[in-house]
C-alpha cells in the first residue's frame, strides 16, 4: 500500500517532521510505500485563480504533487497547534487539490503539540478541510503531546513511559489506517464516487 504522510508545519526541523519520519519507518518496516511531503518553508503558493485557469506556473509546481497523492491509498495528515489552529499552509494545501488526488481515501490525523493541547487541529480538520477533496478521516486520531519528550532518536531525550504509549499507539493505529485503505479501494472500484453534476460538496 502506498501512503502519503503530509507533514504541515512551516518550520524546519520541525516536531510534525520528525513525528513523520517516525511514521514513515514504521510503515516501510510493515513493508508499505511511504512518502513524506513537508510544508517546511512554504512550498506551495496560496490558492489563487490561476489554477483554476490551468496556468502553466501552478501546472508545473502542482503535477508531480498532485499524481503523488492520486497514487496514493491513504493519507497520514500532521498538525500541530498553533494558537490553538492549524497552519495557514497545511489549510491552504487542502484548497489546491479539487480534482480527486484525496478523495474517498482515509486518513489519519496526527496533531502535534508542545504542551497538553493538540485538540483544536482535530476539530478543526474535521470540521472544514475535507468538503470538497473529499478526504475521508477515519474515527481514531493521534495527539502528540509534549512531543519534544517522545518519538526521538537518542532514547535519553525521551520520557519512557510516554515515549512507549505513543510508539505503540501510533504502531496500532496505522494497522487500522492500512485496513481503512484496504477498504476503500473496493468503494472506488465501483465507480460511483463520481459525479460532475455533484463535483463540489455540500
Amino acid at each position: 500500500m502506498k501512503i502519503t504522510i503530509v507533514s504541515g508545519s512551516h518550520r524546519e526541523n520541525s516536531q510534525s517532521e520528525k513525528v513523520g519520519r517516525f511514521v514513515k519507518k514504521t510503515l516501510e518496516q510493515g513493508e508499505h510505500q511511504a512518502d513524506l511531503f513537508s510544508l517546511a518553508n512554504n512550498p506551495l503558493p496560496l490558492w489563487d485563480e490561476g489554477i483554476w485557469s490551468g496556468d502553466d506556473k501552478w501546472q508545473t509546481l502542482l503535477t508531480p504533487i498532485s499524481e503523488q497523492l492520486a497514487a496514493s491509498d491513504a493519507f497520514v495528515i500532521i498538525a500541530p497547534e498553533w494558537h490553538g489552529q492549524v497552519p495557514s499552509g497545511l489549510k491552504n494545501f487542502f484548497l489546491l487539490w479539487g480534482k480527486g488526488e484525496l478523495a474517498h481515501k482515509p486518513a489519519l490525523i496526527i496533531a502535534v503539540s508542545s504542551s497538553d493541547g493538540g485538540a483544536y487541529p482535530v476539530a478543526e480538520l474535521r470540521m472544514s478541510s475535507y468538503k470538497n477533496n473529499r478526504i475521508c478521516y477515519i474515527p481514531e486520531q493521534i495527539i502528540v503531546r509534549h512531543v519534544e519528550s517522545v518519538l526521538n532518536d537518542e532514547t535519553e531525550q525521551n520520557d519512557a513511559e510516554s515515549d512507549d504509549y505513543f510508539r505503540s499507539r501510533i504502531s496500532w493505529t496505522l494497522d487500522m489506517l492500512i485496513q481503512y485503505g484496504d477498504a476503500f479501494k473496493s468503494v472506488r472500484d465501483k465507480g460511483i464516487t463520481y459525479n460532475q453534476n455533484f463535483s463540489n460538496g455540500m
